[in-house]
C-alpha cells in the first residue's frame, strides 16, 4: 500500500474590499443576481457572476421548484448560459456569494459537489484554470485559482 497526500492552496480575504477591484466589481454582479434567487424551500439564497474572455459578464442565481432535482443552482445556471450563450467564449473568474433566511452566511460558502463538476467540465473544455471566489453575505473571500483545488481528484471524460 501506498499513501497518497492531497495539498491545496487557497487564498483568503478578510473582506470583499481586500480584493482586487475588478473582483469587487464581479462579486458585487453577483451580489446582485443572488437577489433574483428563487428559493421559497431552502430559504438558500446564491448569487454567481462569470467573467468571460470576451468581457462579457454572465449572471445566475439558484431557481428551485417543488420537484426538488428540478431546481438549478446559480454557478450551473451562469455556467451553462454561457455555454450556450458564448460556446467559444473562456470563463477566466467566477464570484459566488450565498445568503440564509435563517441564519447568518459569514463565512465562505463554496459550490456544492454537482456545481464542482460542472466547473470542472468547463475547466477541461477551454483546458485553462477558473479563478473561483466565494463568500457568504459578509465575512471572508475565499479564492481558489482553479477547480482542481476543491475537487483534485476529477471525474472526467478520459475515464468513459
Amino acid at each position: 500500500m501506498k499513501e497518497v497526500k492531497i495539498e491545496t492552496t487557497l487564498q483568503v480575504y478578510e473582506d470583499i474590499k481586500d480584493l482586487p477591484k475588478g473582483i469587487q466589481n464581479l462579486m458585487q454582479t453577483a451580489i446582485e443576481a443572488r437577489e433574483n434567487a428563487y428559493a421559497p424551500y431552502s430559504k438558500f439564497n446564491v448569487g454567481a457572476a462569470l467573467l468571460l474572455d470576451n468581457s462579457i459578464e454572465v449572471i445566475g442565481s439558484n431557481q428551485e421548484n417543488a420537484s426538488f432535482p428540478s431546481g438549478l443552482c446559480a454557478e450551473r445556471t451562469a455556467i451553462y448560459y454561457a455555454g450556450a450563450k458564448y460556446p467559444k467564449a473562456k470563463i477566466l473568474k467566477m464570484a459566488i456569494t450565498a445568503s440564509s433566511q435563517n441564519q447568518v452566511t459569514d463565512k465562505p460558502i463554496p459550490p456544492c459537489g454537482a456545481c464542482r463538476q460542472a466547473i470542472a467540465e468547463y475547466e477541461i473544455k477551454q483546458d485553462q484554470p477558473i479563478e473561483i471566489y466565494f463568500m457568504g453575505v459578509s465575512g471572508k473571500v475565499v479564492k481558489s485559482s482553479s477547480l482542481a483545488n476543491l475537487l483534485p481528484l476529477v471525474f472526467d471524460s478520459s475515464v468513459l
